[in-house]
């Protein structure tokens, strides 16, 4: 639009008053920080309607910190090449289903590493595509694997898009949910390689990217993206608030531009009061006040998975195995002896007073029985994981 001389009376606009509105101020105390003064007139802009895509301040903070963390090759290409865009929306899961429909049509081939989210399955089958499960283990996706599976299209399919070679690969490269696996650089390098050679998109769903235990933290698919193939989600729910609703996509121009007008006739915009008080804490933060905050918030995360460890250690030694999670809340433990642990869980466990839940929820068909149970570690306590697991050894040792 034209820049509006300041003499503009417009009477075109369809946003309440907020004037009438009752909330006037605000203040949020804030740990390790100054507390978040929202004052009124802040507070008129933080209840009215905002642009779709998110509120410029926080829209500008996230794209200088995206090129910090991950300085992805697209950030200085123009928007035909797939410049690198960002938007916000109401929670990673908002700009995952957004995705997902943008691209899918029925009968499509995507792929992806089951076992899987299970709010990732959800969103997809009613999409009606065929979801082509790829063989992962402790390390996430196997280059190998995913590489025979892909030699049934000819270079031929895929330049002419014939025999529906894959669109995109869907995974979750850190602290997978269930599974805790973690991808490496390298295999991540040769997947997008192959992603180059196929001609599919990656789908980055990273949730759990500020949860991981070790550093260097691992090179993202984004950091390597030289076509503008890849679309990242990142989520603020693990580190921030889950409650609040804020996440953002990260991705080519082209494409985050048709998701920010999905976004303009479905939910419009997210939270503008949310928005404005993440931004608040950010600017006051600065980048490094937001990493320190992550690392405090791993050293939570890092003693707790060791006491779910040592809990596991001293109680299901003889009865399961598992691998120590690199990233993420997750344990996930493969029980012995018992080829699928849904009846053990939903009849049995809750007698014995301990719920994990069964590995079937987060394979593609749910039917399909699964020896395993994921464990959370985010909110019990040393002592209660202790108990848990005592618990759920009684129940193995009695199901055998």
């Amino acid at each position: 639009m034209q820049k509006s001389p300041p003499s503009l009376i417009s009477l075109a606009g369809g946003a309440p008053n907020p004037n009438v509105f009752p909330f006037k101020k605000a203040t949020v105390d804030i740990g390790y920080g100054t507390p978040i003064e929202i004052g009124e007139d802040l507070m008129k802009r933080a209840l009215q309607y905002s642009a779709s895509a998110g509120i410029p301040e926080l829209l500008s903070w996230l794209k200088d910190f995206q090129r910090t963390l991950h300085d992805p090759p697209t950030a200085n290409y123009s928007p035909e090449q797939g410049q690198m865009e960002v938007c916000v929306t109401t929670g990673s899961q908002e700009g995952l289903c957004k995705v997902f429909e943008m691209l899918i049509n029925p009968g499509d081939n995507i792929l992806l590493d089951a076992p899987t989210y299970s709010g990732t399955l959800a969103a997809l089958r009613p999409l009606g595509c065929n979801i082509i499960n790829i063989p992962s283990d402790q390390h996430g996706i196997i280059p190998k694997a995913l590489k025979e599976i892909l030699s049934a299209w000819s270079p031929e399919d895929v330049k002419n898009c014939s025999n529906h070679p894959p669109k995109f690969l869907y995974t979750i490269p850190n602290g997978c949910n269930p599974t805790g696996n973690s991808l490496t650089a390298e295999r991540k390098k040769e997947i997008y390689q192959l992603a180059r050679q196929y001609d599919f998109l990656i789908i980055e769903d990273d949730p759990y990217y500020f949860l991981q235990f070790e550093k260097p933290w691992a090179p993202t698919f984004l950091s390597m993206d030289v076509d503008g193939r890849v679309i990242r989600t990142d989520s603020f729910s693990k580190i921030l608030s889950s409650g609040l609703r804020i996440g953002f996509l990260t991705g080519p121009k082209p494409l985050i531009d048709r998701v920010v007008l999905h976004i303009q006739v479905s939910t419009m915009h997210t939270s503008t009061f949310t928005q404005i008080m993440i931004s608040q804490l950010l600017q006051q933060w600065g980048q490094n006040g937001f990493l320190e905050h992550i690392d405090r918030v791993v050293d939570f995360y890092r003693i707790q998975r060791d006491a779910m460890l040592t809990a596991a250690d001293k109680w299901l030694k003889d009865l399961a195995e598992w691998y120590p999670p690199a990233a993420g809340m997750f344990l996930w433990i493969k029980v012995k002896g018992i080829s699928d642990t849904q009846q053990l869980i939903m009849e049995k466990a809750l007698k014995k007073e301990v719920l994990l839940v069964p590995g079937g929820a987060f394979n593609i068909d749910s039917s399909e029985p699964s020896s395993y149970v994921r464990a959370s570690f985010s909110l019990s306590s040393p002592a209660q994981m202790d108990l848990a697991f005592k618990r759920l050894a009684d129940l193995i040792k009695e199901s055998l």
